[in-house]
């Protein structure tokens, strides 16, 4: 090898070394860097992580305070007062809430029954099971988004779309619990919708949501928008018949003629009716034997004062002459044939017109006093007179029965009409009445007659009624979003011949019509 190589392989290696120092230089300072970045990285998601963890913290105190204040309660006194000090006070506690339990049902799960229940369903129920339950139900959205593949070849692009859920990674959201409560007899579970959901979809998915919690109800209600109330009935409040009190007893405290007392709701709270304002007109509907008659009577026996006091005045239809004749001394007027109906609405109406010329200008409603009392009209078996029976009469009823529905109520005047088939020819009246009840009925097809349209999905089930409850049904009217199951008071002929006994003073007579007109035919 000559000089000229070994100069060459001299420098190179030099330069080689130079290089490889160079490297070995900024490697070091690469990994320097790297390592801080690290430090850094693991400093950022470890301060992130902690940060997300209090804001969570933060929503779980503000969103289940109630929770969260007894886990710091429950932690505080076991630090500062031991164990022992806290086992003895739980126990006294429960031991407390159970000979409560014992003694007074009512009260207890009034006042403190009802929010553990809730909770513990909240928790150990719903918070649980319900997701589930809305998935199986068909209450889920899946994550729709499509990513697109783009592949670029020498000869062109061709896009492929692949499915998220075929790779198994589609997001499925469900409907959020948001909370729970809990009555004697139903848990109201409310939930937030998620987008691509409304109201509806819960409604057609009710009996199924009904059959996934094993109860025999579910009835959807509409909170806002985007939330709604899940409300499962645990059990059932009206299998007993209710008792409707006494004339006596129902007149010692008065009576809301706004609010007269008519049973009780699945709710285990009272069911009033208004016999005047707004709803006060009236459509029961219901097979034979469903209690359109404890609907009718109930009613009448809670107002009893107003009646003997001259404030509330009854009339009454009566096609099959048999129901309202019982307590026919309670009538003002009374019809049984149609020319008899007729005579009837017409006296309504000349009062009717009376008032109008009277406070026309003065007033916008009729003030109720025994100069101008409230005048009901009791309407049995309307569809006897507004269908099976001559065309003229027909008309005739069908006429003065539209003008007092529409003109009654600011005049102080109330029809309360009751029939066995609600189709449109037998009642033609039917949306003229604001309130109406769909007792048992023999049909599907009857209940959205009665209660509007997509009541049957919204869990009025009168169809399902049994034969042996009499008096259950359902009320959908002005003031009511949704179905409300409800159980008339059962007014036995006892009650019926005490109401007629007590409104009269014991002398119950019956004054026919003709008596009270005078030589030109108005009423006297």
């Amino acid at each position: 090898m000559n000089t000229n190589g070994i100069g060459v392989l001299l420098v190179g290696g030099g330069v080689l070394g130079v290089v490889v120092w160079l490297l070995h230089k900024l490697g070091r300072t690469l990994a320097t860097i790297a390592e801080v970045l690290a430090a850094a990285a693991v400093v950022f998601i470890a301060l992130w992580s902690a940060v997300k963890l209090l804001v969570w913290l933060g929503k779980q105190v503000f969103q289940r305070w109630r929770t969260s204040l007894g886990v710091v309660a429950v932690v505080a006194w076991w630090q500062w007062l031991g164990w022992p000090s806290l086992a003895i006070t739980a126990g006294s506690v429960a031991v407390v809430q159970v000979v409560w339990r014992l003694l007074d049902l009512v009260s207890f799960d009034r006042c403190c029954g009802r929010f553990l229940r809730a909770w513990w369903l909240r928790w150990f129920t719903y918070a649980r099971k319900l997701p589930g339950w809305l998935h199986a139900c068909g209450l889920s959205i899946s994550d729709g988004t499509v990513p697109v593949e783009v592949t670029v070849n020498l000869v062109g692009r061709r896009r492929k779309a692949v499915s998220r859920a075929a790779a198994g990674g589609a997001a499925v959201q469900v409907p959020k619990v948001l909370g729970v409560k809990s009555g004697p007899s139903w848990d109201e579970v409310r939930v937030r919708l998620v987008p691509g959901q409304k109201p509806e979809d819960f409604d057609d998915a009710a009996r199924a949501l009904a059959v996934a919690r094993k109860v025999t109800r579910c009835q959807v209600r509409e909170l806002e928008p985007n939330v709604v109330s899940l409300d499962f009935q645990r059990r059932d409040l009206l299998t007993a018949p209710v008792d409707c009190a006494a004339p006596e007893l129902a007149a010692v405290d008065g009576v809301d003629l706004r609010r007269v007392f008519a049973g009780r709701t699945e709710y285990g709270k009272d069911w009033r009716l208004p016999l005047t304002g707004p709803g006060a007109h009236m459509l029961v509907a219901g097979a034979t034997g469903a209690g359109k008659n404890s609907v009718m009577w109930c009613p009448l026996v809670s107002a009893a004062s107003a009646i003997r006091a001259g404030t509330v005045r009854v009339s009454g239809i009566d096609p099959k002459g048999m129901e309202l004749a019982y307590g026919r001394g309670i009538f003002a007027r009374y019809g049984v044939e149609g020319k008899e109906a007729i005579e009837v609405l017409d006296d309504l109406l000349g009062g009717l017109e009376s008032r109008k010329r009277e406070f026309a200008g003065h007033t916008r409603k009729v003030p109720i006093s025994t100069e101008h009392p409230l005048e009901v009209l009791e309407f049995d078996e309307i569809g006897a007179l507004t269908k099976y029976t001559d065309r003229k009469t027909r008309e005739a009823i069908v006429e003065r029965v539209a003008i007092l529905t529409t003109q009654g109520r600011a005049l102080g005047y109330t029809v309360r009409g009751y029939v066995q088939e609600p189709t449109k020819d037998t009642v033609p009246v039917r949306e003229l009445f604001p309130r109406r009840v769909c007792l048992r009925v023999t049909s599907k097809t009857h209940v959205g007659m009665v209660l509007g349209d997509g009541a049957y999905e919204r869990g009025a089930w009168a169809n399902r009624i049994e034969e042996s409850a009499a008096g259950v049904g359902y009320v959908w009217g002005e003031g009511i979003r949704e179905p409300l199951r409800i159980r008339a008071g059962w007014v036995p002929d006892e009650t019926v011949k005490a109401l007629e006994t007590y409104v009269t003073n014991g002398g119950a007579h019956v004054v026919d019509l003709a008596t009270r007109r005078g030589p030109e035919g108005v009423a006297a």
